[in-house]
């Protein structure tokens, strides 16, 4: 049996990789993991690749301030989920991904190994069945990175765009606006999280292990979603994201929204944070944002605003959202 204590520094390169492999299996690489490259079969003649990182610090603590001691299968689900979740947005099924670990010596193995554990899960458990973990890197650091690269298949679908929405179409999202966003709030407030009610551990659980809905990204692609992005860094900013690509303006209905911050506020208070500052201007629920033809909605979509034709951005009640948008170097 491994030692507890065991460190990846103690046990190796070539030791670790033979704990992890076996937990990064797949069926849809033609080659790989093992040689210097991976190979992937496209039947469609194109795919689509996206390509993410988390930091220690910066996209996750190690300890959070409540007292909440990250795991590496929190951070191997995430690692996953956000990735599957930008194939998702174009309107297509992941089919391998290949990750890069820099690692501090220091770190348990039971950690990487739990690492491994929940990227698979995240894979089995949203349903990116096709997805084969094809290969990647070790390195050693200061603080631990994960980067993951995924690649994805159309099936002979056009991709959706960010920029293909018309003045008139339909914004909509899916479930779960502004819940990644209280739980982060929650893991950065000093109330101990062993404190927490069931429904603060579920919204924790969706900063922590996001469920982007991997069906409906395809489902739209073959309805009628003019333009497609996921919600990463939230409504405020991906929006207007939206907003500039397809040379629009989102206006945003602020009764559904007022109602999605009320129904948060209704399970959990977190200090002063605004319930709205929270659906509008928190990311990583990892949905969907997308437009559609008038009276074209699909099932999993929820009206939240319209597209109009107006200079470039989002507004709510007239304001345009620029105050919550997210920046990562600000």
């Amino acid at each position: 049996m491994r030692d507890a204590d065991a460190t990846i520094e103690g046990l190796g390169e070539a030791g670790l990789l033979d704990l992890i492999l076996p937990r990064l299996q797949g069926a849809g690489a033609l080659l790989g993991p093992g040689d210097d490259a991976a190979m992937i079969a496209a039947p469609d003649g194109r795919f689509v690749v996206s390509i993410d990182t988390l930091v220690e610090d910066q996209d996750f603590r190690l300890v959070w301030p409540c007292g909440y001691r990250t795991t590496g299968f929190d951070v191997g689900w995430k690692a996953a989920a956000q990735n599957l979740s930008d194939i998702n947005a174009m309107g297509a099924v992941a089919t391998s991904a290949v990750i890069s670990l820099t690692l501090p010596g220091q770190t348990p193995v039971g950690w990487v190994t739990d690492l491994a554990d929940g990227f698979s899960a995240a894979c089995r458990e949203l349903g990116a069945t096709r997805c084969a973990i094809a290969g990647g890197d070790l390195g050693r650091g200061e603080g631990i990175s994960v980067t993951t690269a995924v690649t994805g298949d159309l099936e002979g679908r056009a991709p959706v765009l960010r920029s293909g929405a018309k003045p008139g179409d339909v914004l909509a999202v899916t479930a779960g606006l502004g819940r990644a966003a209280t739980g982060l709030a929650l893991l950065e407030s000093r109330d101990n999280w062993t404190s927490w009610s069931r429904a603060s551990a579920e919204l924790v659980r969706a900063q922590l292990r996001p469920r982007p809905p991997l069906s409906l990204g395809p489902e739209a692609a073959r309805g009628e979603a003019t333009a497609m992005m996921d919600l990463s860094d939230g409504l405020a900013r991906d929006g207007g994201r939206l907003a500039h690509a397809s040379g629009l303006a989102l206006k945003l209905d602020a009764a559904a929204l007022v109602n999605i911050g009320t129904e948060i506020s209704k399970i959990v208070r977190v200090g002063s944070c605004d319930p709205l500052e929270l659906v509008c201007g928190g990311g990583e629920d990892f949905g969907l944002l997308a437009t559609f033809a008038p009276g074209a909605l699909p099932g999993g979509f929820v009206q939240i605003g319209r597209a109009v034709d107006s200079k470039p951005g989002v507004t709510l009640d007239g304001r345009p959202l620029d105050r919550w948008a997210w920046d990562h170097f600000r």
